[in-house]
């Protein structure tokens, strides 16, 4: 199927959302091992209750339920994530057993190269733009820039 041509094929890039639920942990290590890991990309599908304290909320017209890092709909079927990204960078590790520096890559640069944007941004070099992420050694997010502007100047990014 479509999974096993894009594992398969070393040009293919492949999104994963590592949150436990879209996903079992132990197909992504087995995944992890049939391609080369700068092909993989960290993806959140992140619903709108990523961030708040919405125990659910409705999207077109259907009532969403959040249990954890997912959301499920009124018939239990999986509707989408409940993750952001600093939790899948988390998870990577946790679930996945990959270094941090590798996680933190499939976040920022791969995604960048994908895009086709590694001239402007995903990783910390001199002339590309200062989209950062501080975080603490639990990998929560203390502080964020974009475009050299911290997410505390009170401009709302």
């Amino acid at each position: 199927g479509a999974v096993g041509a894009a594992l398969e094929d070393p040009s293919s890039w492949c999104g994963i959302i590592v949150d436990g639920e879209h996903t079992d942990p132990v197909v992504l290590r087995i995944a992890l091992r049939c391609k080369a890991h700068d092909r993989f990309m960290l993806v959140t599908d992140a619903m709108p209750s990523v961030g708040t304290d919405n125990g659910s909320f409705e999207l077109q017209g259907r009532r969403i339920t959040v249990n954890g890092y997912a959301c499920f709909d009124e018939d239990g079927r999986l509707a989408g994530s409940n993750i952001d990204m600093a939790s899948c960078v988390r998870n990577a590790v946790s679930m996945l057993g990959l270094p941090l520096p590798e996680a933190v890559r499939m976040a920022s640069e791969w995604p960048a190269e994908f895009l086709g944007l590694t001239h402007d941004t995903g990783r910390i070099a001199p002339g590309l733009k200062a989209n950062l992420v501080l975080a603490d050694e639990k990998l929560n997010v203390l502080e964020t820039w974009i475009d050299g502007r911290s997410s505390k100047d009170g401009d709302g990014r």
